[in-house]
């Protein structure tokens, strides 16, 4: 029987979310065309898995946190922001609401403007409108529709022209009653600017069935660098689209480097544009799957201008009855001569039941250029293994140390040591 997707949302309820809200007109409007296309269009269709039964669109929708002092946040959530000395440019959402937050006078000084998105929604109106949903269109299915419908928050950020931002910057969105995440998040990056920005996403109720409904759009300008950190560690009862987009200009530069270690079923799609010439993007990817849990990556880069370059990594590890579908698509478009583009996808499973397929795709429309792809789909390899017991080191130690290096290309890249120490815990939590 086939979870029911009929919406319980109307343009009473949406009207009334916005107006509660106090949001300018054009984004209630944007809101209430956006519950039309979702009242119409299909549920996507990923490769190679079947969502039909995975529940969307029954959630509690409302936002529920309250502001608190650094010392009243989670232990969980101060773990990866530091002492609150360390918290210099961070925002903590809560079940939708800000609670937390905290910027340099230094990067206030120098016209970047980072705060919640219902916020810059109201007083940065004509940046908000510039960005909001246009490098993810809310008319492509069913999710993002709805996604524009019902948004609840998010982060906004935006470095103005020749700014160079060397403290990253950093959100955390967690959950901790059966409220969706329905989060969005704009980093627009003028020319010749550079930014690094990690988020965290955190829930902490096993016990309910909920959504997240995630999108974010991160805008490069000419010459400008946007560095993208993400770990997404949400509960087995989330059910996860997640749908990551970036537009690069010209020489811009976009390097994504994504944890997503949810325990429930996942729909992730990132998706990166090499509008400009000489523009370059770097995909790296690690997931876990364990139990009985079923998600569906891919990891996209279009290349439109010349001299464009993309790169794909992907690692994965299935353990008990998990499984996971690794789609690598590189399109390289008419015109965009000299261009390159290059991806690897690799599983490792740990169990009999265990279920893994790698598909790099490469889709060439244009002769004068490069492109390569590996994939592998094994498990642990036995000389590693009896290379390290012969040692001395236990089989469970030896097998650990293996996964560890395993990921140990994406783990590396975390731009904050405390994200990082906390995506090593949460891979010893998942492999254990």
């Amino acid at each position: 029987m086939s979870v029911d997707t009929s919406l319980r949302f109307d343009k009473d309820y949406v009207t009334g979310f916005s107006n509660s809200r106090q949001e300018p007109a054009w984004l209630q409007e944007l809101r209430l065309q956006a519950l039309e296309l979702a009242q119409e269009l299909p549920m996507p269709k990923p490769d190679k898995t079947k969502i039909d039964k995975w529940n969307f669109t029954e959630f509690k929708h409302e936002a529920t946190g309250t502001p608190v002092a650094f010392n009243e946040l989670p232990e969980d959530v101060k773990a990866l922001i530091g002492s609150e000395e360390e918290a210099k440019n961070v925002l903590v959402i809560h079940n939708g609401t800000p609670v937390y937050f905290a910027l340099e006078e230094s990067v206030k000084g120098q016209g970047v403007i980072y705060t919640d998105l219902l916020t810059a929604a109201k007083e940065h109106e004509d940046l908000v409108k510039k960005y909001f949903m246009k490098a993810v269109a809310m008319d492509e299915n069913r999710l993002p529709a709805l996604h524009a419908a019902l948004f609840v928050n998010g982060a906004f950020l935006y470095v103005p022209k020749n700014v160079e931002l060397s403290a990253p910057i950093q959100a955390v969105y967690y959950q901790d009653d059966e409220a969706a995440i329905f989060n969005h998040v704009i980093v627009a990056a003028e020319d010749n600017s550079s930014v690094t920005y990690v988020e965290n996403y955190l829930s902490t109720n096993e016990s309910s069935e909920s959504v997240a409904n995630i999108v974010s759009e991160v805008y490069a300008g000419s010459g400008a660098k946007v560095v993208y950190g993400a770990v997404d560690n949400l509960a087995k009862g989330m059910t996860t689209y997640v749908n990551r987009r970036g537009r690069a200009e010209k020489d811009a530069r976009i390097e994504w480097a994504l944890g997503q270690f949810n325990d429930g079923n996942t729909v992730s799609d990132n998706t990166t544009h090499l509008i400009g010439d000489g523009s370059f993007t770097d995909t790296k990817t690690v997931t876990i799957g364990r139990g009985d849990q079923k998600q569906n990556f891919v990891a996209q880069i279009f290349n439109h201008g010349k001299h464009s370059e993309g790169y794909i990594l992907t690692h994965g590890v299935m353990k008990d009855n998990a499984s996971s579908i690794f789609n690598g698509i590189t399109k390289i478009e008419h015109g965009a001569t000299k261009s390159h583009g290059e991806q690897t996808e690799r599983v490792l499973m740990l169990s009999e039941k265990a279920r893994g397929d790698a598909n790099p795709i490469l889709l060439i429309d244009e002769d004068d250029v490069t492109a390569g792809h590996a994939a592998s789909v094994g498990r642990i390899d036995p000389l590693q293994m009896f290379y390290l017991m012969s040692r001395g080191i236990p089989k469970a130690e030896a097998e650990r140390l293996i996964i560890h290096g395993f990921l140990a290309p994406v783990v590396s890249q975390m731009p904050l040591e405390s994200v990082k120490n906390r995506l090593v815990e949460v891979i010893e939590r998942k492999v254990r």
